[in-house]
C-alpha cells in the first residue's frame, strides 16, 4: 500500500477553500494519511507554494508550513492544527513563523504542494529548522512520499 495524502477539504489539484487562507480565518486544512510503510519512525510535513510571486514568471518557492517528527500513528491532522502531537515540532514558515501560514498569492492561481515524507528516523531538534535545513536532515531517511496539490487565486 503506497502512502496517501489527502484532505476533505479539498481534492487533489482543486482549489482550497478560503477558509484555510489569508483571505479566511487562515487556519490549516484538515488532513489524512495512510499506507504509512512498515518501518517509518516519524513522519514530516512541508507545505510550499513553487508559484510566487506570480505563476507567469514565477521566481521563488514560498514555504507556508514546516513540521517534522510527528509520530507515525498520527493519521492526519484536524483543521486548524495549533496543537501538534506529543514529539512533533514545528519548523520556520517564511513569514519567519513556526505555524500554518495560508495561501495569500498577490496575483493569479497558485499551486500549493502538501508534501509528507515517511522517515525511517526520529530527527533531533533541529532549532526551529527552515525547509531546506529540514531537507538536509531528512536526506537519506525518507522510506516514502505522499503529495497532494491546491491551488488558490484571491478574490
Amino acid at each position: 500500500m503506497a502512502l496517501v495524502l489527502s484532505s476533505p477539504a479539498f481534492a487533489d489539484h482543486a482549489s482550497i477553500p478560503s477558509v484555510y487562507t489569508c483571505q479566511g480565518q487562515d487556519v490549516s486544512p484538515p488532513l489524512e494519511w495512510s499506507g504509512v510503510p512498515a518501518g517509518t519512525k516519524s513522519l514530516a510535513l512541508i507545505v510550499d507554494d513553487p508559484d510566487a510571486p506570480d505563476p507567469a514568471a514565477p521566481k521563488l518557492t514560498w514555504v507556508h508550513w514546516v513540521v517534522y517528527n510527528l509520530p507515525p500513528v498520527a493519521g492526519g491532522f484536524a483543521q486548524g492544527a495549533g496543537e501538534l502531537p506529543a514529539g512533533a515540532r514545528h519548523g520556520r514558515n517564511d513569514w519567519g513563523r513556526g505555524d500554518y501560514g495560508g495561501p495569500c498569492p498577490p496575483i493569479g492561481r497558485h499551486r500549493y504542494f502538501f508534501k509528507l515524507y515517511a522517515l525511517d528516523t526520529l530527527l533531533p531538534d533541529l532549532k526551529n529548522p527552515t525547509k531546506a535545513k529540514l531537507e538536509v536532515a531528512m536526506q537519506g531517511h525518507v522510506l516514502a512520499k505522499a503529495e497532494l496539490v491546491g491551488t488558490y487565486i484571491k478574490d
